[in-house]
């Protein structure tokens, strides 16, 4: 085969090695899904209590060709006196001649389970587009029978569902995504495990080390069929009310039998991420991933951009906005 096609499959390869965007495995992944819960749970949907609006760019293995690209913009706001919250999400993600589109509506109901403790259930509807670009790969024998010709496009539709419980310093949260459109890809002929159920569990907890100085440690653990279960563990300091910093950890490990291949490298990146408010409206965030799994020997590492925004003034009593 050609360097072209070599260094295509490579990516394809490397990418059902470990966990990160995975075409193969797993939906995109973000390390600041810390305050953007809405990315992994339809029941986060109107907890800021005001309008937001943010939008994330994560580039994964700069320089790597074919490398993993995820651009998302989602909204929500609450109603009905908070009881109720609405969203929307709007996804791309390429990685090589494969790309994955998709829009979702979101509804959640917010029950009120104490003074100041909340349980949302939400739901998200919508549609995934899977693509592959034939002329994108370059066999060393033409023409190959594997090989599409030009663009293939498949359409399937999309249904997440979640439970995000918080009080003012905790919060957890349990969602499955892709409970529907698994069947009409295998009408198609093609198995996409990138469709497959996905669960993620969630939790977190604010500290109060200080008048000025916070504390929010969290993990989330991912799960999906034929893949390792993998897991976030977050350390994040607030500073002022103003300033989040901290890291993260991801890696994986064997829960069932057939979701991690012996010999697998159980390491995978930790992220520097950093979260400020220029303004109380508008938020600002970047994390920066290293890898510590097979392509830490090239130095191919991560970044992730993301800009929220508050459509209405903020109040001058900082709420749980900043924290989860």
């Amino acid at each position: 085969m050609k360097m072209t096609f070599k260094i295509t499959g490579l990516a394809f390869i490397l990418t059902f090695m470990v966990s990160g965007v995975t075409f193969g495995q797993q939906l995109p992944q973000f390390s600041q899904y810390i305050f953007n819960g809405l990315h992994i749970n339809p029941g986060y949907a109107g907890y800021k209590g005001e309008p937001y609006i943010q939008s994330t760019y994560r580039s994964q293995w700069v320089n790597f060709p074919g490398a993993p690209e995820t651009f998302t913009v989602t909204a929500d706001l609450s109603a009905n006196e908070g009881t109720m919250g609405f969203g929307v999400s709007l996804m791309s993600d390429n990685l090589g001649p494969a790309k994955t589109t998709g829009g979702l509506l979101t509804y959640a109901y917010r029950i009120q389970t104490g003074t100041n403790s909340y349980l949302g259930l939400g739901v998200s509807a919508g549609f995934s587009q899977y693509s592959i670009d034939g002329s994108m790969l370059d066999p060393n024998d033409f023409p190959d029978s594997e090989i599409p010709e030009g663009r293939i496009n498949l359409l399937t539709p999309n249904l997440n569902s979640g439970l995000f419980f918080h009080n003012k310093k905790f919060y957890a949260g349990f969602s499955v995504y892709n409970m529907v459109g698994k069947k009409a890809l295998e009408k198609e002929d093609v198995a996409l495990a990138y469709h497959d159920f996905h669960y993620y569990l969630t939790a977190g907890y604010l500290f109060d080390l200080s008048t000025n100085v916070k504390f929010k440690p969290s993990f989330l653990i991912k799960e999906v069929k034929g893949a390792p279960t993998s897991y976030d563990i977050n350390a994040m300091f607030l500073f002022m009310e103003r300033l989040w910093v901290g890291g993260s950890y991801r890696s994986n490990m064997k829960i069932w039998n057939d979701n991690l291949q012996d010999g697998l490298n159980k390491r995978n990146a930790v992220a520097a991420i950093i979260e400020i408010f220029p303004t109380e409206r508008l938020r600002l965030g970047y994390a920066y991933d290293h890898n510590l799994n097979v392509l830490n020997a090239y130095r191919n590492n991560s970044h992730e951009l993301s800009v929220g925004f508050y459509m209405i003034p903020r109040k001058a009593v900082m709420k749980n906005q900043r924290w989860f």
